[in-house]
């Protein structure tokens, strides 16, 4: 079982951008080996695909999704909505032969990999921070509807401020933060920080993904019957910067969710 730390942790809060409530993350989380935690992974790769796909507003259904990694074509579809599938189809298989490999790692190189593979051909750059290529200077917004827009930090030549940010970020999450805790914590992190032009909220949720099945811990995919709420609980992260309720929400999307004492009611 692992267990976090709840007491309050400025400098955490600090390094990381945003804040949450410590004590409302469950502290007992069921725990396997790692290669059990990768099994049920692969075996459910079609439907984290295919969740993934609907977050983006990707209309491929679930069986034309299995049918496309299954190698067949599907007709009737956008070029660009069957690459971002297999986009999406790549990253993930990328993702487990790391996990099983051992290989993974908290790490910029393993994060800026899986963005090469996520947003390939989507973004305006993909596999570098935004300033690392040659773009240095163009910052994207992230939309919020009625709400405006968010603004990460500038993009800048060598991007230097958001290095800064990702190893201050990654350092105090691996010393605050037990791996369940830090797991959903990197992943607010990453979309809030924004470190890519495009496949930010992706590349952070298979990095999440990476840090749990590492420790044995099964993966978490957003359901695409939960989209909406989804998205409505970022854009309040966006304005707030209080990361608790996306933390609750993904907390209940996790296949044991119910085993999870302290967690509150689903």
């Amino acid at each position: 079982m692992e267990t976090a730390a709840v007491s309050d942790t400025p400098p955490l809060f600090d390094a990381l951008g945003f804040r949450w409530n410590r004590a409302a993350v469950p502290e007992a989380v069921p725990v396997y080996s790692r290669e059990r935690a990768c099994f049920r992974f692969h075996k459910m790769l079609p439907e984290f695909v295919w969740d993934a796909g609907v977050l983006e507003g990707n209309p491929f259904t679930f069986p034309e999704v299995k049918t496309l990694l299954d190698g067949v074509t599907v007709g009737g579809r956008k070029v660009s909505d069957q690459a971002q599938i297999f986009n999406l189809a790549q990253s993930a298989r990328r993702l487990l032969a790391m996990v099983k490999a051992g290989e993974f790692a908290l790490c910029k190189p393993v994060f800026v990999e899986l963005n090469g593979l996520v947003a390939r051909e989507e973004a305006l750059e993909w596999g570098v921070f935004r300033g690392e290529g040659s773009e240095t200077h163009y910052t994207p917004e992230v939309a919020l509807g009625e709400h405006g827009r968010y603004a990460p930090l500038p993009t800048c030549p060598a991007a230097p401020a958001l290095n800064r940010v990702f190893e201050d970020g990654v350092a105090a999450l691996q010393a605050a933060c037990a791996p369940f805790e830090r797991a959903l914590a990197f992943f607010l992190f990453g979309a809030l920080q924004q470190f890519f032009f495009d496949g930010n909220k992706r590349t952070a949720r298979f990095m999440m993904n990476g840090v749990l099945m590492s420790h044995g811990i099964d993966a978490i995919s957003v359901p695409a019957a939960r989209a909406r709420e989804f998205n409505e609980k970022m854009v309040r992260f966006y304005l707030g910067k209080d990361g608790t309720e996306m933390m609750d929400f993904m907390v209940s999307c996790h296949p044991e969710a119910a085993a999870m004492p302290g967690a509150s009611a689903r």
